[in-house]
């Protein structure tokens, strides 16, 4: 039998700390969730001034990522490059820029997902979060 690493609340914490002080550090009101490998939501929180829709959008990006252990951009551009069957895909709804795995030992064991800026700085903030747990 094969193990694998998992996401620990500290983990989580130090994530979403690091993802938070991103966003803060450039003065952007986001959404930032944190789920597990199942896309299940370990951490959710909105910044002041974040737009109620980010609350949506963010679990659903990290979920995206979770599910398709990839970044959910892959499915953005898929799309607009017209693929747009896509839009079907069950258990997916985050097919937008923002969501971004978080990826230990060759293992995808969580996703990080980010709504309320560019889909470029969303990005950004999902992986700041992550680097303080990979690179740290």
């Amino acid at each position: 039998m094969q193990s694998k690493p998992y996401l620990t609340l500290g983990d989580v914490k130090k994530i979403a700390a690091a993802a938070e002080s991103e966003a803060v550090r450039n003065n952007w009101a986001v959404s930032i969730a944190i789920v597990d490998d199942g896309g299940h939501q370990l951490w959710f929180q909105r910044l002041d001034g974040a737009a109620p829709i980010s609350s949506h959008i963010a679990p659903a990006k990290a979920k995206t990522a979770a599910l398709g252990r990839r970044e959910s951009k892959i499915y953005e551009d898929l799309i607009n490059n017209g693929r747009t069957s896509f839009l079907s895909a069950p258990e997916i709804e985050g097919m937008l820029e923002g969501g971004v795995p978080v990826i230990v030992d060759g293992h995808v064991i969580g996703a990080v997902g980010v709504s309320g800026v560019k889909s470029t700085e969303d990005a950004q903030v999902a992986k700041a979060g992550i680097a303080a747990l990979t690179d740290g």
